[in-house]
Order: C-alpha cells, then structure tokens, then sequence
C-alpha cells in the first residue's frame, strides 16, 4: 500500500459524512509506520472500542470505510475465522464488523457485516508478526499469494459496502 497522510485518510471515508471523517481518531503511530508492510491500514478508536476503521486500495482508488464492532464473545473455548486472512482465532478475538453502505441505501441505515481480526491486523499474521492464541494450519502458499487472497476478500466486502441496493 501506499503511503497514506491524514488528509488522505480522511478524504477517503466512503460511508460516513465528511464531519464523521474529520472527528474520527487516527490510528496510533501512524507517522512512523513501515507502510512497505500494510496491505490495509485497520484500527479501532482507542477512545471508543465499537468504532473501527479500515482504508485499503480498491478499485485504483484508496477506500475508507466506517466499521462498528458487535459486543465480544464471552467463550474463548470456540474459534472462528477472519473472513479477511483467513486466521482463525479464539472466539474473543474476531469481531462481527458492519459497515453502513454507501448511498440511499446507507442513509436507511442497510449496512453489511463480516468476521474479521478483532484488531484489523491481518497481514501482521499474515507475516508472522502476531500470532493468534489458537493453532492455525500452516499455510504453505507464498506470502504475496497471501496477500493477494486477503486483498481479494476484502474487495468482495467493500463491493457490498459501496453497492447502493435501492437506487
């Protein structure tokens, strides 16, 4: 991905006004970040845990898009699956994410929803760099492989996010 600033990152919110954008926190460290390891910058609001947000390249643009997190599961004994990477994790670790859609349809309050890495640090386990607390099965495939699947998932949601339904 490509270096982001914050302007940018604000600019590219899709599914929120453009006072949401502007009041909405930026994720941490932001000015020191390796950007030659993000496929998609996502991070929660340290001040509001339910607000997340991920920007990731889509269509030759760069995407914003607004997430609320559902409340966490109490049971650390299942796990369930980032529907992004592909991890899995204990339960208490992905999130169900929704997404009010663009257009009409996001102005009567449709959104969308995935399972995702609960902090939105995908192509960190991608890459080894966190692990979840559950064993995963290695995945013999490239990492670039890997990237590109993640990224291809993550297309087909931001496909229904940007897809006004009632137009």
């Amino acid at each position: 991905m490509q270096p982001l600033d914050e302007t940018s990152i604000r600019k590219s919110f899709i599914n929120c006004s453009k006072g949401e954008a502007q009041r909405l926190s930026l994720p941490a460290g932001l000015a020191g970040l390796d950007w030659s390891e993000v496929d998609f910058l996502g991070w929660r609001d340290p001040k509001a845990a339910q607000n997340a947000y991920l920007v990731a390249p889509y269509g030759g643009n760069v995407v914003g898009v607004a997430l609320r997190a559902a409340a966490k599961h109490r049971s650390s004994l299942k796990s369930s699956l980032c529907a992004f990477c592909g991890t899995i994790h204990a339960a208490t670790d992905v999130s169900l994410f929704a997404a009010r859609r663009v257009g009409a349809a996001g102005k009567q309050g449709n959104t969308v929803g995935t399972y995702a890495c609960a902090d939105l640090a995908c192509g960190l386990y991608l890459r080894g760099k966190r692990r979840p607390a559950v064993h995963n099965p290695v995945d013999r495939a490239p990492l670039e492989q890997r990237v590109e699947r993640m990224l291809a998932n993550l297309a087909r949601f931001l496909d229904e996010v940007t897809t006004d339904n009632l137009s």
